[in-house]
């Protein structure tokens, strides 16, 4: 009954499916799962319409990072149509399992400029635990932006107080980078969003933004 429970659908959002269990994980100090990343992603995506901004979904981002040939990779990522993006987001997980659909246990991410033609990766851990995972999806698609972009390790990256936080610390700096996208000014093509992200993304937001997920969710629920 309590798995039944859990299992129940609390939420239709776009192509996102949510569960009663996805409530449980935001309300304690739990490790966020593909679904509530996706999600929130799909709600970012929703904020920021336009063609020029894509936010790949974990499932996805995973599938890229572990396709185990080039035929399949390709069938896979051309419909992304990645040359045509200005700005891609792809959640990281250190995953290596394809039997395991939500293994691993730390998020990262990796953001494309192409005004800026480059690939940077931003790891809450502050040790660089999915350096070599994120190089292996930059490594995947890296020709299918149809740019010679480089990789970038940021060493700003703000870190993380705790075990479980590193999913919330990605949809936290994803809408960061989104909202420095698409508002006014000029853009430094060296800086890009890392002030923003410096000033935006602290321990106190971050928790806050567990918090801000669970009201969105909840809010969306009492009017679908």
């Amino acid at each position: 009954m309590a798995k039944a429970t859990a299992d129940e659908k609390i939420l239709s959002y776009n192509d996102v499916v949510l569960r009663r269990s996805d409530l449980d994980i935001l309300s304690g100090p739990h490790f966020l799962n593909d679904r509530i990343i996706e999600f929130y992603f799909s709600y970012l995506e929703s904020c920021y319409p336009s063609e020029d901004i894509l936010l790949v979904r974990p499932s996805i981002a995973f599938w890229i990072k572990e396709c185990p040939d080039i035929g399949s990779l390709k069938d896979f990522v051309e419909p992304l149509r990645l040359s045509c993006r200005k700005l891609i987001i792809f959640p990281v997980n250190d995953n290596t399992d394809l039997d395991i659909a939500e293994g691993g246990s730390h998020w990262s991410l990796l953001a494309f400029s192409r005004d800026a033609n480059v690939f940077v990766h931003h790891d809450s851990s502050g040790r660089g635990m999915n350096k070599e995972h994120a190089k292996r999806v930059y490594k995947a698609v890296v020709s299918y932006t149809d740019t010679r972009a480089a990789y970038l390790e940021c060493s700003s990256t703000p870190v993380q107080t705790n075990g479980y936080d590193c999913g919330i610390y990605v949809t936290a700096i994803a809408r960061c980078i989104c909202h420095w996208y698409r508002s006014d000014g000029p853009k430094d093509s060296e800086d890009l969003w890392f002030c923003a992200i410096k000033e935006q993304v602290s321990p106190f937001a971050v928790s806050d933004m567990r918090s801000s997920i669970l009201e969105l969710i909840r809010s969306l629920m009492a009017n679908q």
